[in-house]
């Protein structure tokens, strides 16, 4: 069973190092990875020269700026896998973490699916909050039980969907999140079962804990209006709607009483962004500049690979603004 690892990457060098070696140091070897590079320099090409004899690698340049775009880009270059995941450039997997997945896929072939959690490296639930219990991922669910780089997908289900490109980190947009969860829902309203299980972890920082709390709010309310957009792109009943408003106006609120008007104007971006995203009509592309109409231009470089063997304690967790790690 081979693992297909789609990975986009933009001014980031020490973070990407960080999951390749991750990778190289994965108790299961079978895996190829694909590095979307929207750089316009040769900082990606440096590393990947420092793995080169102990991972397959593929190295794609791309202009094309967007986590979507670049995960799309990945999914059209050919390949030949039986899972797929896209790990974010800046996220690391436990040791054992492939050989888990690939033996849960080998003794459920029921399954077209799995997820985990996002951890810190100290072992801190990180972008979101988490359900504690496993089970089938559903469109009720599926936002305390999946984000990007915590999904694996049998090929045959990758390759049905698409993610959108109006969504997510870089996409020039307002929708600044939500592309995973978007990508998700189609594979489940196609009828295909994705089973999370809480015990599988994905080390990624948290992103709201790091940085000045006014870009920390910024970033929560772009996240805010993805996940809006999602709502509304998937029909969700407005019982859900009310209930994913209701969570961050109640963090407000409670952080208000407490005197923390920082942490309560972060929950209140969240209640904006979520509304906005929402409200917004389908047709509006919610762009925040301009950008080229005409693709911008892909290549391919082949970087030499490896032969490929066949063989604590409880945070509060911040509110949900699913997808915060996917930058």
């Amino acid at each position: 069973m081979r693992f297909l690892l789609i990975i986009t990457t933009l001014q980031r060098t020490s973070e990407l190092r960080r999951f390749l070696k991750s990778a190289s140091d994965q108790t299961y070897k079978n895996l190829e990875i694909i590095i979307v590079d929207q750089n316009e320099d040769d900082r990606v090409a440096r590393v990947l020269e420092e793995f080169t004899e102990v991972l397959s690698l593929r190295h794609v340049r791309s202009a094309r700026r967007g986590a979507s775009a670049g995960r799309n880009i990945g999914l059209s270059v050919p390949w030949d896998a039986e899972i797929v995941a896209f790990p974010d450039d800046d996220c690391w997997y436990p040791p054992d973490l492939l050989a888990r997945v690939a033996e849960f896929f080998r003794l459920h072939p029921e399954w077209q699916g799995l997820t985990g959690r996002s951890l810190t490296g100290d072992g801190l639930p990180s972008n979101g909050r988490w359900h504690s219990d496993p089970g089938q991922v559903t469109l009720r669910n599926a936002w305390n039980r999946a984000t990007c780089f915590s999904i694996f997908f049998r090929s045959a289900v990758a390759r049905e969907a698409t993610f959108d490109e109006s969504l997510g980190g870089g996409a020039n947009t307002l929708w600044g999140g939500g592309e995973d969860l978007d990508f998700l829902l189609q594979v489940i309203t196609s009828k295909n079962r994705i089973y999370f299980d809480p015990s599988l972890a994905v080390h990624h920082p948290e992103w709201s804990t790091t940085g000045e709390m006014l870009s920390v709010r910024e970033k929560a309310y772009t996240y805010a209006c993805g996940m809006g957009r999602v709502l509304r792109k998937h029909r969700y009943p407005f019982h859900l709607v009310v209930y994913h408003l209701i969570r961050p106006l109640g963090g407000a609120l409670l952080r208000l009483a407490k005197g923390k008007p920082g942490p309560a104007a972060y929950h209140w971006a969240i209640l904006r962004g979520r509304l906005r995203g929402w409200a917004a009509p389908m047709r509006s592309p919610g762009t925040v500049m301009s950008a080229s109409s005409a693709p911008a231009p892909v290549s391919a470089v082949a970087v030499s690979p490896a032969p490929s063997p066949l063989s604590g304690r409880t945070a509060e967790p911040a509110e949900s603004t699913r997808s915060g790690g996917c930058l």
